[in-house]
């Protein structure tokens, strides 16, 4: 049984924790922390030595987000910061100290500099070991991982994370062992290789539309390749989230300071950026030309469903484009409309998905959520000012929604195409 004190300087989260409130929206996560702390496993503290007195491994989780959007440098004070206060904390024999943030190639034996510099006496290894947790399926990814990656020097260290990690490994969960340095690329090397399987199924869901395709069995066709896989072969309104945006940045700057180059991430950034045009595009046609003065419907703002994240997601590029040539909004988010009104205060939020299509001209899908998946046609029709169904996701099929009496616009189908 592993003993673990989570340790966070904002007094006020960790009393918000002690009580039993989560600050984040994971679905599953509340109970599991709740039956952890109340068996003595889990703990929450903002004195560090009181979180170290005793640990074998010190997990760094801080953030590291861009310094500003779109340059690709990650901010690194946080870890560095981090870094400082582990090593005047290290007074016991031996110590591993494990970077799970997102960072740089070669940072990890930076922060091992500034430890030993800090702390000349301290007796600890570093170890990098980077997390690959979906945002909304983060608890079925820890217990159930493809595999767990650990990077380290030092056999000793990775005694010790073998022994973190063995009730996964006794599941059969493989265990890469590696250098330090190759470990952190492989973070921004599996995010990258992902955002460009979404940015080229965007492309192909455009190819689609040009010659008269339908995009849904070309990527079911194309994910059944036991080479290729399925997974993140969906089209859309572009990637979005904490990760994708930022990694794939990062990873150019990192390829670029090495002189070295990555032109299929590269045109993967410019493919996403571009998507999130044509669908603003899409919107504008499909309302004839012009939004102004048009009521539009909006179901979804989170840049994917199970989640309350709007980082970088394509609402936020998408909704205040039209707004700002006349359209009124008028949306729905199961958990993100909290945050959303602080960034788009312009909009109109609406506590049910019917009321979001009350009067509209046309109704937009934007993220996924499974409540959006069974909706009332007849109901949404007979409520909306214009049946005009534009459905950024392709949850439905559109001999359906025509049979429904919709005019239906989706990501590279085609009208009347089967299952």
């Amino acid at each position: 049984m592993h003993l673990v004190v989570c340790m966070d300087k904002l007094a006020e989260r960790i009393d918000f924790l002690r009580q039993g409130g989560i600050p984040i929206y994971e679905p599953g996560l509340d109970d599991l922390v709740a039956r952890n702390v109340e068996q003595g496993r889990l703990s929450f503290t903002t004195d560090l030595a009181e979180a170290m007195a005793g640990a074998r491994a010190v997990f760094v989780a801080v953030g590291t987000p861009s310094v500003r959007r779109g340059n690709g440098y990650a901010d690194l004070s946080y870890v560095y910061q981090a870094a400082e206060e582990i090593a005047a904390n290290l007074v016991q024999d031996y110590t591993v100290v494990i970077d799970k943030s997102t960072v740089p190639v070669g940072t990890a034996r930076q922060v091992q500099r500034l430890i030993a510099k800090a702390n000349p006496r301290a007796v600890f290894d570093m170890v990098s070991n980077p997390e690959f947790l979906r945002e909304g399926a983060a608890i079925s990814d820890f217990m159930r991982p493809d595999r767990v990656v650990v990077g380290s020097g030092s056999q000793r260290a990775f005694d010790v994370m073998r022994e973190i990690y063995n009730p996964l490994y006794l599941n059969g969960t493989p265990i890469v062992e590696t250098t330090l340095e190759t470990a952190e690329l492989i973070k921004y090397a599996a995010n990258a290789f992902l955002a460009m399987k979404i940015s080229f199924i965007n492309e192909m869901a455009n190819l689609c539309e040009a010659v008269g395709a339908d995009v849904k069995p070309l990527a079911k066709a194309v994910g059944l390749d036991g080479r290729i896989g399925g997974k993140f072969l969906h089209p859309g309104p572009g990637y979005g989230g904490s990760c994708f945006p930022k990694d794939t940045l990062a990873l150019l700057r990192i390829a670029q300071e090495h002189g070295s180059t990555s032109r299929m991430v590269e045109a993967a950034v410019e493919v996403n950026a571009a998507q999130k045009g044509r669908m603003i595009k899409k919107i504008r046609d499909a309302l004839g030309g012009s939004e102004a003065g048009k009521t539009i419907g909006v179901l979804g703002l989170t840049f994917k469903p199970e989640t309350d994240d709007l980082r970088e997601a394509p609402a936020l590029t998408i909704l205040p484009a039209l707004s700002e040539k006349g359209a009124a909004l008028q949306v729905h988010d199961p958990q993100g409309m909290g945050e959303a009104a602080k960034i788009m205060p312009e909009c109109r939020y609406l506590d049910d998905p019917y009321a979001v299509a009350t009067g509209a001209d046309a109704l937009i899908l934007m993220t996924e959520w499974n409540q959006y998946r069974a909706l009332d046609l007849q109901r949404l029709r007979a409520l909306m000012a214009q049946p005009l169904f534009i459905d950024l996701r392709n949850v439905y099929e559109p001999v359906m929604m025509r049979e429904a009496g919709f005019t239906y616009i989706g990501v590279g189908r085609l009208q009347g195409a089967i299952k």
